[in-house]
C-alpha cells in the first residue's frame, strides 16, 4: 500500500518567516508554461498545486500583495514573502474561489507530480511533453481532465 499523505498541508517561504496550511488536498497539480510564470518564476514553468480558496490561510508572517494581468487577460495577484521574495500562491480578481499555490513551497514536495500543462503555446522549445501528459496550448476551458487525474493518484489521507 502507498503511504497516504497526511493532511492539513503546510509550507512556506525560502527564509521561513512566512508559513502557510492547506485543510483541504489540491483540486490538481499542473505546469504553467505561460510567459508571466517564466517571468514569476525565473525559469520554463511553474509547479502549482490548485487548491480551494478557504481551505489555505497564513500561519505566519504577512504576505505582501503584487497584482499583475496574465496571458488570458485576467486580472491577477499573489502572495509573496516581503523578505525573501518567494511567491506563494496567486488568486483571481474577482476571486473565483481557488489559488495557484506555487507546489514548491510545500514543506513535503514528494508526492507533488503533475497532472499536466497549460500555455505550451509559449513553453521553451526544449521542453519535451511525455505522450500520456494532458497538453493545453493556451488556458483551457475545462480543467476536468487535470482533476480527475489527479484524484486517480488517491494521495491524501481522510
Amino acid at each position: 500500500m502507498t503511504k497516504k499523505i497526511p493532511l492539513p498541508l503546510e509550507g512556506g517561504c525560502q527564509c521561513g518567516k512566512l508559513r502557510y496550511r492547506v485543510s483541504q488536498p489540491p483540486l490538481m497539480i499542473y505546469c504553467c508554461h505561460c510567459t508571466n510564470c517564466q517571468k514569476i518564476s525565473g525559469s520554463a514553468f511553474a509547479v502549482s498545486a490548485t487548491i480551494i480558496e478557504t481551505s489555505f490561510e497564513f500561519t505566519a508572517g504577512e504576505p505582501r500583495k503584487t497584482e499583475w494581468k496574465s496571458d488570458a487577460g485576467n486580472q491577477r495577484f499573489g502572495y509573496i514573502c516581503g523578505d525573501c521574495g518567494t511567491r506563494i500562491a496567486h488568486g483571481q480578481t474577482p476571486s473565483i474561489g481557488v489559488l495557484s499555490l506555487r507546489a514548491g513551497t510545500f514543506d513535503d514536495t514528494s508526492w507533488v507530480e503533475p497532472s499536466g500543462h497549460i500555455w505550451t503555446s509559449s513553453a521553451q522549445g526544449w521542453i519535451k511533453f511525455n505522450p500520456d501528459d494532458i497538453v493545453c496550448d493556451e488556458q483551457p476551458t475545462d480543467y476536468t481532465s487535470f482533476i480527475e487525474h489527479f484524484k486517480s493518484q488517491d494521495l491524501f489521507d481522510g
